[in-house]
């Protein structure tokens, strides 16, 4: 096998199940060390070797963490294939210091790096979105008025980003937080994996 065909072969067994749960949002999700726990078994049997680096990106006024994961075949010379992920350090974290926001960055990135590599989707598992339990249906009333006109949603950006994540953390923990969660999960468009970036944000504020 070469080692197109061990990556795909690594990719169609690799089972790597959202094992963390996120008491606040209420959504289960995975870590990169989630992903890597798993994979190791099929890098064995494969004769593979999986290795993740960082790279320190400054675009604009704002530092990136570009992390890369490459796949390596042990009996193959110079054979590789990588896949990249970002993510951006936050200025400052309440509760942490300089290094624990970077370690936390670098392993959001690295966990995408090795999404992409893999072929593991986030964004399409019903987990991602999970929102805890549901109010139970109430009774709809004999007449319905008319639906009033949608205004347009606001696009998330990586501008914006913090400032939602700090007033949804502003509420104490608890049911009041998690609505604020899901005021904000509707009130606004979010683009690529910035919805998942937003719940990590939360998370890692407790």
């Amino acid at each position: 096998m070469n080692i197109i065909q061990k990556l795909a072969a690594i990719q169609a067994e690799l089972k790597a199940p959202k094992s963390q749960f996120n008491k606040f949002g209420g959504y289960k999700y995975r870590k990169a060390e989630d992903i890597l726990e798993a994979v190791k078994p099929l890098l064995s049997k494969y004769k593979c070797a999986v290795i993740c680096h960082d790279e320190l990106v400054h675009e604009g006024e704002r530092y990136y963490i570009k992390a890369y994961a490459t796949l390596y075949d042990t009996e193959e010379e110079d054979a590789r294939i990588s896949s990249v992920g970002y993510a951006r350090e936050e200025e400052e974290k309440k509760g942490m210091d300089g290094s624990q926001v970077t370690g936390a960055s670098s392993s959001y990135a690295r966990k995408y790096a090795l999404n992409g590599l893999l072929c593991i989707d986030d964004t399409a598992d019903s987990d991602t979105t999970n929102q805890g339990p549901q109010e139970a249906p109430k009774p709809k009333p004999a007449a319905k008025p008319a639906p009033a006109p949608k205004t347009a949603k606001k696009e998330v950006t990586d501008k914006n980003i913090k400032k939602i994540v700090d007033w949804v953390c502003q509420a104490p923990e608890g049911d009041l937080r998690k609505e604020r969660i899901r005021k904000a999960e509707e009130s606004y468009e979010w683009p690529g994996n910035l919805h998942e970036a937003f719940l990590a944000m939360i998370d890692l504020s407790e």
